[in-house]
Protein backbone atom coordinates (compact mmCIF):
# COMPACT_ATOMS: atom_id res chain seq x y z
CA UNK A 1 0.00 0.00 0.00
CA UNK A 2 0.93 3.28 -0.34
CA UNK A 3 2.57 5.08 2.32
CA UNK A 4 5.02 8.16 3.33
CA UNK A 5 8.59 8.33 4.99
CA UNK A 6 10.46 11.70 6.11
CA UNK A 7 13.69 12.01 7.50
CA UNK A 8 15.47 14.95 8.48
CA UNK A 9 19.55 14.59 7.87
CA UNK A 10 22.29 14.94 5.04
CA UNK A 11 23.15 11.25 3.19
CA UNK A 12 22.01 7.86 2.89
CA UNK A 13 20.28 6.64 6.23
CA UNK A 14 21.41 2.83 6.55
CA UNK A 15 23.24 -0.30 4.46
CA UNK A 16 21.18 -3.48 4.79
CA UNK A 17 23.38 -6.18 5.46
CA UNK A 18 21.02 -9.27 4.41
CA UNK A 19 21.93 -11.10 1.67
CA UNK A 20 19.90 -10.44 -1.72
CA UNK A 21 16.41 -12.11 -0.80
CA UNK A 22 13.06 -10.77 -2.25
CA UNK A 23 11.33 -8.83 0.69
CA UNK A 24 8.67 -6.06 0.15
CA UNK A 25 10.11 -2.87 0.01
CA UNK A 26 9.36 -0.43 2.49
CA UNK A 27 9.80 3.01 3.20
CA UNK A 28 12.17 5.45 4.91
CA UNK A 29 15.43 4.53 4.47
CA UNK A 30 17.89 3.81 1.68
CA UNK A 31 18.60 0.39 1.48
CA UNK A 32 21.53 -0.98 -0.08
CA UNK A 33 21.06 -5.01 -0.26
CA UNK A 34 24.12 -6.84 -0.64
CA UNK A 35 25.14 -10.85 0.06
CA UNK A 36 29.12 -9.41 0.16
CA UNK A 37 28.61 -8.00 3.74
CA UNK A 38 27.49 -11.86 4.75
CA UNK A 39 25.24 -11.05 7.68
CA UNK A 40 21.78 -10.07 8.93
CA UNK A 41 21.15 -6.15 10.16
CA UNK A 42 21.56 -2.91 9.48
CA UNK A 43 24.40 -0.52 9.29
CA UNK A 44 23.71 2.73 10.74
CA UNK A 45 25.78 5.67 8.81
CA UNK A 46 26.51 8.81 10.41
CA UNK A 47 23.13 9.95 8.80
CA UNK A 48 21.24 7.16 10.15
CA UNK A 49 22.05 8.12 13.51
CA UNK A 50 21.74 11.45 13.41
CA UNK A 51 18.25 11.20 11.26
CA UNK A 52 14.38 10.82 12.74
CA UNK A 53 12.77 7.92 10.75
CA UNK A 54 8.83 8.29 10.47
CA UNK A 55 7.14 5.41 8.42
CA UNK A 56 3.81 6.79 7.47
CA UNK A 57 1.27 4.76 7.97
CA UNK A 58 0.06 0.95 5.71
CA UNK A 59 2.90 -1.35 6.28
CA UNK A 60 0.41 -4.49 6.13
CA UNK A 61 -1.58 -5.39 3.58
CA UNK A 62 -1.75 -7.09 0.28
CA UNK A 63 1.61 -8.19 0.30
CA UNK A 64 3.32 -10.86 -0.39
CA UNK A 65 6.11 -10.22 2.23
CA UNK A 66 4.29 -8.91 4.85
CA UNK A 67 6.42 -10.74 7.33
CA UNK A 68 9.35 -10.02 5.93
CA UNK A 69 9.25 -6.58 5.63
CA UNK A 70 8.06 -6.69 9.49
CA UNK A 71 11.47 -8.42 10.18
CA UNK A 72 13.35 -5.94 8.00
CA UNK A 73 11.69 -3.06 10.41
CA UNK A 74 12.40 -5.15 13.68
CA UNK A 75 16.32 -5.62 12.38
CA UNK A 76 16.37 -1.38 12.17
CA UNK A 77 14.52 -1.09 15.43
CA UNK A 78 17.63 -3.39 16.83
CA UNK A 79 20.08 -0.62 15.43
CA UNK A 80 18.79 1.81 18.06
CA UNK A 81 17.16 4.50 15.19
CA UNK A 82 15.12 7.31 15.99
CA UNK A 83 12.18 5.23 14.64
CA UNK A 84 8.24 6.11 14.52
CA UNK A 85 6.17 4.24 13.02
CA UNK A 86 2.12 5.59 11.88
CA UNK A 87 -0.93 4.06 11.62
CA UNK A 88 -2.54 3.63 8.35
CA UNK A 89 -6.12 2.54 7.15
CA UNK A 90 -4.85 -0.55 6.08
CA UNK A 91 -3.07 -1.16 9.45
CA UNK A 92 -6.23 -0.38 11.31
CA UNK A 93 -8.29 -2.40 8.72
CA UNK A 94 -6.34 -5.87 10.07
CA UNK A 95 -6.98 -5.09 13.84
CA UNK A 96 -10.45 -4.22 13.51
CA UNK A 97 -10.83 -7.19 11.15
CA UNK A 98 -9.31 -10.00 13.66
CA UNK A 99 -10.58 -8.15 16.76
CA UNK A 100 -14.64 -8.63 15.21
CA UNK A 101 -13.63 -11.87 14.61
CA UNK A 102 -11.89 -13.31 17.51
CA UNK A 103 -14.48 -11.64 19.91
CA UNK A 104 -18.05 -11.97 20.50
CA UNK A 105 -20.29 -12.09 17.53
CA UNK A 106 -23.11 -9.36 17.27
CA UNK A 107 -24.90 -7.08 14.75
CA UNK A 108 -22.01 -4.68 14.92
CA UNK A 109 -19.14 -7.29 14.86
CA UNK A 110 -20.70 -10.30 12.92
CA UNK A 111 -20.28 -8.82 9.02
CA UNK A 112 -16.67 -7.12 9.68
CA UNK A 113 -14.37 -10.11 8.49
CA UNK A 114 -15.70 -9.94 5.64
CA UNK A 115 -16.22 -6.57 5.20
CA UNK A 116 -12.40 -5.40 6.01
CA UNK A 117 -10.76 -8.87 5.60
CA UNK A 118 -10.14 -9.31 1.20
CA UNK A 119 -6.76 -7.49 1.31
CA UNK A 120 -5.34 -8.63 4.02
CA UNK A 121 -6.20 -12.44 3.45
CA UNK A 122 -2.31 -12.45 1.62
CA UNK A 123 -0.97 -11.10 5.46
CA UNK A 124 -2.94 -14.44 6.77
CA UNK A 125 -1.57 -16.54 4.61
CA UNK A 126 1.88 -15.76 5.56
CA UNK A 127 0.40 -15.99 9.45
CA UNK A 128 -0.99 -19.62 8.35
CA UNK A 129 2.22 -20.79 6.57
CA UNK A 130 4.86 -19.31 9.44
CA UNK A 131 2.67 -19.94 12.57
CA UNK A 132 -0.08 -22.25 12.58
CA UNK A 133 0.01 -25.82 13.98
CA UNK A 134 -1.58 -29.01 13.42
CA UNK A 135 -2.67 -28.51 16.77
CA UNK A 136 -4.13 -25.37 16.29
CA UNK A 137 -6.21 -26.80 13.64
CA UNK A 138 -7.15 -29.84 15.52
CA UNK A 139 -9.18 -27.54 17.86
CA UNK A 140 -11.45 -25.91 15.40
CA UNK A 141 -14.58 -27.40 14.13
CA UNK A 142 -14.96 -28.70 10.57
CA UNK A 143 -15.05 -26.36 7.20
CA UNK A 144 -18.51 -25.61 7.03
CA UNK A 145 -19.06 -23.91 10.85
CA UNK A 146 -15.46 -22.29 10.43
CA UNK A 147 -16.87 -20.72 6.91
CA UNK A 148 -19.99 -19.96 8.63
CA UNK A 149 -17.93 -18.43 11.64
CA UNK A 150 -16.42 -15.96 9.01
CA UNK A 151 -19.85 -14.73 7.13
CA UNK A 152 -23.23 -12.69 9.14
CA UNK A 153 -25.75 -14.98 8.90
CA UNK A 154 -28.92 -14.58 6.82
CA UNK A 155 -30.88 -11.57 8.95
CA UNK A 156 -28.24 -9.68 9.51
CA UNK A 157 -29.20 -6.46 7.26
CA UNK A 158 -32.07 -5.95 9.42
CA UNK A 159 -30.27 -6.54 13.23
CA UNK A 160 -27.56 -4.32 11.89
CA UNK A 161 -29.68 -1.28 10.56
CA UNK A 162 -31.38 -1.85 14.15
CA UNK A 163 -28.28 -2.08 16.36
CA UNK A 164 -26.15 0.71 14.07
CA UNK A 165 -29.47 3.21 13.95
CA UNK A 166 -28.05 6.14 16.71
CA UNK A 167 -24.32 5.40 16.54
CA UNK A 168 -24.04 5.65 13.02
CA UNK A 169 -25.42 7.89 10.16
CA UNK A 170 -28.43 6.28 8.08
CA UNK A 171 -26.15 6.76 4.87
CA UNK A 172 -23.66 5.08 6.40
CA UNK A 173 -25.55 2.37 7.45
CA UNK A 174 -27.00 1.64 4.11
CA UNK A 175 -23.70 1.83 2.79
CA UNK A 176 -22.48 -0.59 4.96
CA UNK A 177 -25.06 -3.03 3.89
CA UNK A 178 -24.39 -2.80 -0.02
CA UNK A 179 -21.06 -2.88 0.56
CA UNK A 180 -20.83 -6.15 1.95
CA UNK A 181 -23.14 -7.55 -0.44
CA UNK A 182 -20.61 -6.10 -3.36
CA UNK A 183 -17.73 -7.88 -1.19
CA UNK A 184 -19.43 -11.60 -0.95
CA UNK A 185 -18.11 -12.45 -4.42
CA UNK A 186 -14.87 -10.28 -3.98
CA UNK A 187 -13.71 -12.01 -0.77
CA UNK A 188 -14.53 -15.72 -2.02
CA UNK A 189 -12.34 -15.17 -4.66
CA UNK A 190 -9.52 -13.60 -2.91
CA UNK A 191 -9.74 -16.94 -0.44
CA UNK A 192 -9.45 -19.18 -3.37
CA UNK A 193 -6.36 -17.50 -4.49
CA UNK A 194 -4.70 -18.23 -1.01
CA UNK A 195 -5.40 -21.58 -1.20
CA UNK A 196 -6.95 -21.63 2.18
CA UNK A 197 -9.93 -23.39 3.40
CA UNK A 198 -12.26 -21.88 5.66
CA UNK A 199 -10.84 -23.86 8.80
CA UNK A 200 -7.88 -22.80 7.99
CA UNK A 201 -8.34 -19.35 7.43
CA UNK A 202 -9.80 -19.09 10.91
CA UNK A 203 -7.00 -20.46 12.69
CA UNK A 204 -4.42 -17.82 10.61
CA UNK A 205 -7.09 -14.98 12.67
CA UNK A 206 -7.44 -16.21 15.46
CA UNK A 207 -3.00 -16.65 15.56
CA UNK A 208 -2.89 -13.42 14.18
CA UNK A 209 -4.36 -12.36 17.20
CA UNK A 210 -1.98 -13.80 19.17
CA UNK A 211 1.00 -13.01 17.05
CA UNK A 212 0.24 -9.37 17.30
CA UNK A 213 -1.95 -8.46 20.08
CA UNK A 214 -1.17 -11.01 22.60
CA UNK A 215 1.40 -9.33 24.83
CA UNK A 216 4.63 -10.76 23.90
CA UNK A 217 3.39 -12.06 20.68
CA UNK A 218 5.79 -12.34 17.54
CA UNK A 219 5.10 -9.26 16.12
CA UNK A 220 3.30 -7.67 19.34
CA UNK A 221 5.83 -4.42 19.16
CA UNK A 222 4.60 -3.10 15.80
CA UNK A 223 1.29 -2.28 16.97
CA UNK A 224 2.17 -1.37 20.87
CA UNK A 225 5.07 1.46 19.07
CA UNK A 226 2.58 2.51 16.68
CA UNK A 227 1.17 6.49 16.63
CA UNK A 228 -0.86 7.79 14.83
CA UNK A 229 0.62 11.50 14.60
CA UNK A 230 4.07 13.10 15.29
CA UNK A 231 5.11 16.33 14.89
CA UNK A 232 8.68 17.80 13.95
CA UNK A 233 8.74 21.75 14.14
CA UNK A 234 6.30 23.42 12.20
CA UNK A 235 5.32 19.70 10.28
CA UNK A 236 3.06 17.43 11.51
CA UNK A 237 2.99 14.21 9.88
CA UNK A 238 -0.25 11.82 9.58
CA UNK A 239 -1.09 9.30 7.13
CA UNK A 240 -4.51 10.42 5.73
CA UNK A 241 -5.27 14.28 6.94
CA UNK A 242 -6.85 16.48 9.65
CA UNK A 243 -10.67 17.37 10.91
CA UNK A 244 -11.56 20.44 12.99
CA UNK A 245 -12.04 18.31 16.19
CA UNK A 246 -8.64 16.37 15.75
CA UNK A 247 -7.26 20.29 15.50
CA UNK A 248 -8.63 21.06 18.56
CA UNK A 249 -7.28 18.21 20.34
CA UNK A 250 -3.70 18.87 19.20
CA UNK A 251 -4.17 22.50 20.13
CA UNK A 252 -5.39 21.97 24.14
CA UNK A 253 -3.20 18.81 24.30
CA UNK A 254 -0.51 18.10 21.69
CA UNK A 255 0.62 14.81 19.67
CA UNK A 256 0.72 12.96 22.92
CA UNK A 257 -2.89 13.81 23.66
CA UNK A 258 -3.48 12.79 20.34
CA UNK A 259 -1.53 9.29 20.18
CA UNK A 260 -2.88 8.18 23.78
CA UNK A 261 -6.71 8.85 22.36
CA UNK A 262 -6.37 6.75 18.97
CA UNK A 263 -4.59 4.21 20.71
CA UNK A 264 -7.07 3.92 23.62
CA UNK A 265 -9.68 3.57 20.92
CA UNK A 266 -7.54 1.12 18.78
CA UNK A 267 -7.20 -1.15 21.58
CA UNK A 268 -10.53 -2.71 20.78
CA UNK A 269 -11.53 -0.86 17.54
CA UNK A 270 -15.66 -0.53 16.78
CA UNK A 271 -17.09 0.26 13.87
CA UNK A 272 -18.11 3.52 15.84
CA UNK A 273 -14.38 4.09 16.05
CA UNK A 274 -13.50 3.59 12.36
CA UNK A 275 -16.25 5.92 11.00
CA UNK A 276 -15.14 8.13 13.72
CA UNK A 277 -12.80 11.69 13.93
CA UNK A 278 -9.74 9.46 15.34
CA UNK A 279 -9.92 6.78 12.53
CA UNK A 280 -10.32 10.12 10.11
CA UNK A 281 -6.82 10.76 10.80
CA UNK A 282 -6.18 7.27 8.95
CA UNK A 283 -9.11 7.30 6.32
CA UNK A 284 -9.72 10.72 5.17
CA UNK A 285 -9.14 12.01 1.58
CA UNK A 286 -11.29 15.49 2.19
CA UNK A 287 -14.29 14.02 0.70
CA UNK A 288 -18.01 15.14 1.81
CA UNK A 289 -18.61 11.98 3.85
CA UNK A 290 -15.54 12.57 5.78
CA UNK A 291 -14.63 14.61 9.26
CA UNK A 292 -14.34 17.83 7.83
CA UNK A 293 -11.27 20.39 8.51
CA UNK A 294 -12.08 24.22 7.95
CA UNK A 295 -11.53 27.72 8.40
CA UNK A 296 -11.36 26.77 12.26
CA UNK A 297 -9.23 24.37 12.73
CA UNK A 298 -6.62 25.34 10.00
CA UNK A 299 -6.43 28.47 12.27
CA UNK A 300 -5.77 26.61 15.52
CA UNK A 301 -2.74 24.60 13.67
CA UNK A 302 -0.78 27.99 12.81
CA UNK A 303 -1.20 29.27 15.97
CA UNK A 304 0.23 26.48 17.60
CA UNK A 305 3.09 26.97 15.29
CA UNK A 306 1.96 23.85 12.48
CA UNK A 307 2.02 24.76 9.02
CA UNK A 308 2.03 21.80 6.93
CA UNK A 309 0.96 17.97 7.27
CA UNK A 310 3.15 15.58 5.65
CA UNK A 311 0.58 12.57 4.65
CA UNK A 312 0.62 9.62 2.26
CA UNK A 313 -3.01 7.26 1.34
CA UNK A 314 -2.74 9.02 -2.19
CA UNK A 315 -1.19 7.39 -5.58
CA UNK A 316 1.04 9.76 -6.70
CA UNK A 317 3.04 7.95 -9.52
CA UNK A 318 4.96 10.96 -10.63
CA UNK A 319 6.70 11.28 -7.13
CA UNK A 320 5.90 13.69 -4.17
CA UNK A 321 3.72 17.03 -4.37
CA UNK A 322 2.97 19.76 -2.67
CA UNK A 323 -0.22 21.81 -2.49
CA UNK A 324 -3.25 23.84 -0.54
CA UNK A 325 -5.97 21.05 1.26
CA UNK A 326 -8.63 23.21 3.01
CA UNK A 327 -6.43 25.99 3.39
CA UNK A 328 -3.78 24.00 4.51
CA UNK A 329 -0.10 23.36 3.31
CA UNK A 330 -0.13 19.25 2.60
CA UNK A 331 3.16 17.29 1.86
CA UNK A 332 1.64 14.31 0.01
CA UNK A 333 4.89 11.75 0.16
CA UNK A 334 3.16 8.99 -1.13
CA UNK A 335 5.41 5.51 -2.47
CA UNK A 336 3.40 2.28 -3.52
CA UNK A 337 5.81 -0.40 -2.41
CA UNK A 338 3.89 -4.06 -2.34
CA UNK A 339 4.17 -6.05 -5.06
CA UNK A 340 0.63 -6.57 -5.26
CA UNK A 341 -0.23 -2.91 -5.22
CA UNK A 342 1.95 -2.02 -7.69
CA UNK A 343 0.49 -4.80 -9.98
CA UNK A 344 -2.69 -3.66 -9.46
CA UNK A 345 -1.45 -0.08 -10.80
CA UNK A 346 0.74 -0.94 -13.73
CA UNK A 347 4.20 -0.07 -11.57
CA UNK A 348 6.69 -2.58 -12.47
CA UNK A 349 9.77 -2.90 -10.15
CA UNK A 350 10.59 -2.71 -6.84
CA UNK A 351 8.80 0.01 -4.97
CA UNK A 352 11.08 2.29 -3.37
CA UNK A 353 11.22 5.84 -2.12
CA UNK A 354 11.64 8.07 0.42
CA UNK A 355 11.19 12.10 1.65
CA UNK A 356 14.07 14.00 2.75
CA UNK A 357 13.38 16.91 5.22
CA UNK A 358 16.30 18.92 5.87
CA UNK A 359 16.35 21.43 9.02
CA UNK A 360 16.72 23.84 6.76
CA UNK A 361 13.73 23.18 5.49
CA UNK A 362 14.13 22.06 2.18
CA UNK A 363 12.80 18.74 1.17
CA UNK A 364 14.03 16.14 -1.43
CA UNK A 365 11.27 13.98 -2.80
CA UNK A 366 12.35 10.80 -4.32
CA UNK A 367 10.35 7.74 -5.95
CA UNK A 368 11.39 5.27 -7.65
CA UNK A 369 8.34 5.64 -10.00
CA UNK A 370 9.48 9.25 -11.28
CA UNK A 371 13.00 9.51 -12.56
CA UNK A 372 14.28 12.89 -11.14
CA UNK A 373 14.57 13.77 -7.70
CA UNK A 374 12.35 16.98 -6.41
CA UNK A 375 13.32 19.43 -4.39
CA UNK A 376 10.60 21.52 -2.33
CA UNK A 377 11.84 24.76 -0.39
CA UNK A 378 8.36 25.55 0.88
CA UNK A 379 9.36 27.95 3.75
CA UNK A 380 11.35 30.40 0.86
CA UNK A 381 8.38 29.88 -1.40
CA UNK A 382 6.36 31.56 0.99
Amino acid sequence: MPSSSCLPGNGPVARRLVPGQDREGFCAVSLLPSAAFGRKGFELTEFGRAARIILGGDCLDKGPSNLAMLDALADLRATGAALTILAGNHDLRLRLAVTALAGPRTPMTEHIFLRMGRKILPALREVFDRFVTPEDLAALPDDAACLARLSPGPDWPATFAAAARGRLPEKAIAKEIRKLEEKRGQFAKALDRTGLSGRELLAAVLKCRDVFFAPRGAYAWFYEEMDVVARMGSLLFVHAGLCDRMCRLLAEGGTGAVNAAYRAGAEAPTLDFYFGPLANLVRTKYRASDWALGEEGVGLLHRRGIHMVVQGHVNNHAGQRLLAKQGLLHLEADVTLDRASRSLEGLDGIGAGATLIFPSGDVIGLSRDYPRAKHFAPGRAA
